[in-house]
């Protein structure tokens, strides 16, 4: 493991300064370099944030903070995307599920609490059915996809509606990150998100998850949220007035629906 440098962000508490600090890691994970940003100093469940298939832990990084301050928070760029080592090929659900929990062992975390976010979201219900003994939790924020709208046209369809609603200062980090993963990688992942029929997961997860999301979100609607917590027996929460980032642009209000959830665990 190397650490190659950090960075601070401060969070008041109760009319006092706290101070978090993220390091910068690359773990050694079956032959590959896996990036990720980490703040472990919080004590509680820690949480790994994954990311959606066209991003990285940038966006992310809003609601880490947040969480930071309470729970040890990680934030791995998953295999293709980010800073992370970028395999000849895309890969799939089961594969960045079997990569992410290599990971997990080769950072000798405990049981952790999953953060998936939209295509993050597929992986961390594979990871937890496949791997229950390193999950304590599994958060599904926006998940996809959507049986509605399972194929390339119809989720790259709602992915432009969304564009719509979300804020305009989002832009830059996620050009960034589709240029870090080359747009064949995004298209080919989307091609995986599309064929994956999460339910087969869903259905097999080891604890009732939290499903959360924006009211605005056109690609995983209140509809398919509370379809998702139904056959989960999970909690829905829905973010006013946020849209399918809502992890990015509503931060506080996504971090304390995940406190919430793991003061219960």
């Amino acid at each position: 493991m190397r650490i190659s440098g950090a960075y601070s962000h401060i969070r008041r508490r109760g009319g006092y300064s706290h101070t978090v600090i993220f390091h910068r890691r690359w773990t050694l994970a079956r032959g590959l370099r896996i990036h990720d940003v980490a703040a472990e100093e919080a004590s509680g469940v820690p949480v790994v944030l994954v990311h959606g298939l066209a991003v990285s832990h940038r966006y992310l990084m809003p609601t880490a903070r947040a969480l930071a301050a309470r729970h040890p928070v990680v934030v791995p760029d998953l295999p293709g995307f980010g800073l992370s080592d970028k395999p000849s090929g895309a890969y799939d659900v089961g594969e960045h599920a079997d990569h992410l929990a290599a990971w997990l062992d080769a950072r000798t975390m405990g049981p952790v609490c999953l953060v998936g976010h939209s295509f993050g979201a597929e992986v961390a219900a594979r990871l937890a059915v496949h791997r229950p003994d390193v999950v304590a939790g599994v958060v599904l924020a926006s998940p996809t996809t959507d049986p509605r709208a399972r194929t390339r046209r119809g989720l790259i369809g709602r992915w432009l509606l969304d564009t719509l609603v979300e804020a305009p200062w989002q832009a830059p980090i996620l050009a960034r990150d589709v240029a870090d993963a080359k747009p064949w990688r995004v298209l080919a992942t989307v091609g995986h998100s599309v064929r994956n029929e999460v339910e087969k997961d869903l259905l097999r997860l080891p604890v009732p998850p939290l499903v959360l999301g924006g009211s605005l979100d056109s690609v995983a609607p209140l509809t398919w949220r509370t379809a998702v917590a139904e056959m989960t027996a999970g909690t829905s929460v829905t973010i006013p007035g946020a849209a399918h980032n809502a992890l990015t642009t509503s931060p506080h209000r996504a971090a304390t629906a995940i406190t919430t959830y793991l003061s219960h665990l």
